[in-house]
């Protein structure tokens, strides 16, 4: 069984979701990271609580013009 490390899958997740792209966590573990680094970067996301897991769904920038 090969077990992956959660802070690399991690970032791969934080790397969709700067490419406007959806990511879903299923592990509490990864849920926390995900959103620690969100926070972090302050990067604009919806997240989606689930009872099989988190959807975080990535946000249009608002502009002020």
């Amino acid at each position: 069984m090969l077990i992956m490390n959660p802070r690399h899958i991690r970032d791969e997740k934080i790397a969709q979701l700067k490419e406007g792209r959806t990511a879903f966590a299923e592990s509490e573990e990864l849920i926390r990271l995900m959103k620690r680094s969100i926070d972090r970067d302050n990067l604009n996301v919806h997240y989606d609580q689930t009872n099989i897991g988190c959807w975080f769904i990535p946000m249009p920038d608002s502009k002020s013009s």
